[in-house]
């Protein structure tokens, strides 16, 4: 199916763009949530899904760091950000603003180490917190 204008294309783009960010939200500060809940006796925190939904979503990341490949998100805007025939110079408001908190630049190297400590910090809370089953009670049985 091949749109007339390219305004659905800059919306898809803008839409995956919110999405990553929603995704970089859950795993940088997924780490921190993690820590305070199992502090404060939040069960929720140690959820298994919650758990492993963060430790893949890092794992993931770490991956394609250390394989030298972008991210598939990043990928799918550029190519629908190409087809809406947008230019590095023309952004919308959403683009402008979260582009600026998503991305910086450094090299490579940076970001594969800092996904590195920061997967190594992921997988110590599960050492040091582990998920629990269940509700946490004990059955009366």
């Amino acid at each position: 199916m091949k749109w007339e204008t390219p305004l659905p294309y800059q919306a898809l783009a803008d839409t995956i763009l919110l999405l990553h960010f929603v995704v970089v939200l859950f795993v940088v500060l997924g780490l921190p949530v993690i820590l305070l809940g199992s502090r404060a006796g939040w069960s929720w925190v140690n959820n298994p899904w919650w758990r492993v939904a963060h430790l893949a979503a890092i794992g993931v990341v770490i991956l394609q760091a250390w394989m030298g490949q972008y991210c598939a998100l990043t990928e799918l805007e550029s190519s629908l950000r190409e087809q809406a025939g947008q230019f590095g110079y023309k952004r919308s408001f959403i683009e402008h603003w979260v582009q600026r908190v998503l991305y910086f630049e450094a090299p490579v190297w940076v970001f594969s180490m800092a996904y590195t400590c920061f997967g190594l910090l992921v997988a110590w809370a599960w050492w040091r917190f582990p998920p629990k089953l269940g509700n946490g009670k004990k059955s009366d049985t």
